[in-house]
């Protein structure tokens, strides 16, 4: 039986349309997703959208619609995006489906059964923005036994901060607004949004239905991935539930940064949202994903310009690893018909093969381990480095000019400086898949090497691949962008920008002028300070 692995998006709420930050987080799981599956685990991936809550119902009165016809048409252009993208997700649950709803609400129960909720009425300052009360009392931290529980350790430090200045019991009902999942036996009340909201992880796995063997088989979740707004609601609320009705909490909870645009984050107050669908139509789907796994360094904040994407699209991808494939595969072409020559042992061998067989084992070793560690960006540049030096080694040997010579010894040497390059570019090839799917198949369709998703990643060893093999049709995978390039992309979000501008009148309450009080809002209460026999995952 293969080894599970289940990995997880935050949902995400549909006040707004997404844009390059959404598509973020979803591409880092998605790559995350394809090289587990690529390792040969068994991998589930989740992703969908949040719908209930104060902040929606009103946005759909200021937008004239229902709640639910608001939430079927945003949650919609959200999917609609991921499959463009090609995003590989398993499931796309949704907050308001009945399999939700009802999950929802076995979990509420069993809650209520373990003891952990009580009626009582609660006063204090509410953040329609956020959904969420602002004060937080004394109490008890619950974990702070597994390093790795929280990742990176910055966001660890704080969640521990903030569990050890204490916690008060904390309002899981609501009853000034309506558009939720009921409480059970208390139709007037309906649940906290984040309690809704944090459940989709296990209700997407048939959690409370007649069929949870999918939840039996993948839960706990290896990994829920998510932006460090929302760390509070993962680390502290989201184990308290868990622990509350005796399930086992994760294994882990990883945080990036925010995406800035121009050294601000990105929203739809400050207009300056890029939309993914315009970096699609001009560069594509795998320019974006290597971009932001590249540029920004997984846990911190990273910044996006459209200069930034064009320049690293040119610099690594164009001239980088486009360039190694077209030069190799051409010269392939011309110099052997198409076909992986032999590379010598003996006469035309040096120790420049050597050191590049050497760098490229020392490459798949440390990419897989600082992937393995979510380091996207150094994992990249180790692989890139591989491509530099290859394109030194093509450089220094002049293999067109070996193809100009007529004896032996230079056919020789020719057949071994191109089948080193080769072998190279198919490693680094395999490495990139995760990252840049569509491009790395076509690099792989055209070295004739089949279907990359068969490739078993923990196999990858130089030296494999094999003389003789009739390469596909040679064709440009990354054409070099120009000025305009950066012209179309500014022009097209240009002609968006007052749409989006328009939108959070209606889709965004800003918080200051919501932390209004809200005496006798919530009668649902759930301890996060009372002690329970649970213990955090070892």
């Amino acid at each position: 039986m293969s080894e599970k692995f289940y990995i997880t998006t935050p949902i995400y709420y549909v006040n707004a349309r997404p844009h390059i930050g959404h598509a973020y987080t979803t591409i880092a799981c998605d790559a995350i997703a394809r090289r587990q599956r690529m390792l040969g685990r068994d991998t589930w991936f989740l992703t969908g959208t949040d719908e209930h809550g104060q902040k929606i119902q009103r946005a759909a009165e200021a937008a004239g619609k229902s709640p639910q016809a608001l939430t079927d048409e945003v949650s919609a252009e959200f999917r609609a995006l991921w499959n463009r993208m090609g995003i590989t997700y398993d499931d796309y649950i949704r907050t308001t489906s009945e399999r939700h709803k009802s999950g929802v609400q076995k979990l509420w129960k069993q809650i209520r059964e373990n003891g952990y909720i009580y009626k009582d009425s609660y006063t204090g300052q509410y953040c329609v923005f956020d959904e969420m009360y602002v004060e937080v009392g004394p109490g008890e931290p619950l974990y702070t036994k597994q390093p790795d529980f929280i990742r990176p350790e910055t966001r660890r430090n704080e969640v521990i901060a903030f569990v050890r200045s204490g916690l008060r019991d904390l309002s899981i009902s609501r009853s000034t607004f309506s558009w939720g999942i009921p409480v059970p036996d208390d139709p007037k009340h309906v649940i906290y949004v984040w309690l809704d909201a944090l459940a989709n992880y296990i209700t997407a796995l048939g959690y409370g239905a007649a069929d949870d063997s999918k939840y039996k088989e993948y839960w706990p979740a290896d990994v829920h991935m998510i932006g460090k707004e929302i760390v509070r609601f993962h680390c502290v609320y989201w184990p308290a539930f868990l622990l509350a009705a005796g399930l086992p909490l994760p294994k882990s909870i990883v945080a990036h940064g925010w995406l800035l645009f121009e050294e601000s984050k990105m929203s739809k107050s400050r207009g300056n949202i890029v939309r993914t669908e315009t970096i699609l139509d001009v560069l594509g789907a795998d320019a974006l994903r290597y971009f932001l796994l590249r540029e920004v360094v997984f846990g911190q904040d990273g910044s996006f310009s459209f200069d930034a994407l064009v320049q690293r699209y040119n610099s690594d991808l164009a001239n980088g690893l486009g360039n190694l494939a077209s030069r190799t595969l051409a010269m392939i072409t011309r110099y052997f018909r198409g076909e992986v020559p032999y590379p010598s042992n003996k006469a035309a061998h040096t120790a420049e093969e050597d050191l590049l067989a050497g760098l490229a084992k020392h490459t798949i070793s440390e990419y897989n381990e600082l992937f393995g560690q979510y380091q996207f960006s150094r994992a990249l540049e180790i692989a890139w480095a591989l491509v530099a030096a290859v394109d030194k080694y093509i450089v220094e040997n002049e293999p067109w000019a070996l193809a100009e010579k007529q004896d032996e010894t230079s056919r020789s040497r020719l057949a071994t400086v191109l089948y080193t390059s080769a072998e190279a570019l198919r490693i680094v090839t395999v490495l990139a898949h995760p990252v840049m799917p569509e491009a790395t198949a076509k690099i792989w369709t055209q070295m004739g090497l089949g279907d990359i998703k068969q490739v078993a990643l923990a196999d990858l060893r130089w030296g494999q691949l094999q003389l003789g093999t009739k390469l596909g049709k040679v064709e440009p995978v990354f054409p070099r962008a120009d000025k305009s390039a950066i012209e179309r992309m500014q022009k097209m979000e240009e002609q968006q920008r007052p749409a989006a501008t328009e939108t959070p009148s209606a889709t965004e309450v800003q918080p200051a002028a919501n932390a209004a009080a809200a005496d006798g809002a919530s009668q649902g209460s759930a301890p996060l300070n009372k002690p329970t026999p649970v213990s955090p995952p070892g």
